[in-house]
């Protein structure tokens, strides 16, 4: 069985200003109380997202398990939550899961819009001017994260966005 493919939506531009890419922002994901994976070492659970267009997700940790479904967009947000040899187990905004190679994976951060035409704002406030709207499905990447907020950029749109609109990033997550 294949999992439908998950369509990029269109940013919706309401603001003549174009935001300029920003330099790549590093940091660790911070987890309370979160184990570490016995391959790694890093923290589990973990976010990551989809390296290649296409990837399998498998049954078990290996290709002899049966294929699953398939993730078909590149840059999807995943979460780690064990790792197996050379094979990560993840699982996606809807809670869907299985094994896939970890080769098929990025560090790069994106999170997925999950509300309706959700304001992005110049700043990390509700009062700040909203410098575009971002439809449900849209894949952004991550920047810094406040307690409450994250700058995403997307389709050459860069703006702040409130935590519980998104999905890719911990709750308690803070990145600079």
């Amino acid at each position: 069985m294949y999992k439908p493919m998950r369509h990029l939506l269109r940013v919706i531009a309401i603001s003549a200003i174009a935001f300029g890419t920003g330099a790549p922002v590093a940091s660790a994901q911070q987890s309370t109380n979160s184990a570490l994976g016995p391959v790694t070492s890093l923290p589990l659970p973990r976010f990551v997202s989809l390296k290649g267009v296409k990837a399998n997700v498998r049954r078990g940790p290996s290709q002899s398990h049966r294929i699953d479904w398939v993730l078909m967009h590149r840059g999807t947000p995943l979460q780690i939550t064990a790792e197996f040899e050379h094979w990560r187990r993840v699982r996606d905004q809807d809670n869907v899961g299985g094994w896939i190679h970890y080769s098929l994976l990025s560090g790069h951060r994106t999170v997925v819009i999950q509300g309706q035409r959700i304001p992005l704002h110049a700043e990390a406030s509700e009062n700040s001017r909203t410098v575009a709207l971002a439809e449900k499905g849209v894949i952004a990447s991550v920047g810094a994260c406040l307690p409450e907020w994250c700058e995403i950029e997307t389709d050459g749109f860069k703006g702040w966005v409130t935590k519980s609109e998104i999905w890719g990033v911990g709750a308690g997550e803070i990145r600079e």
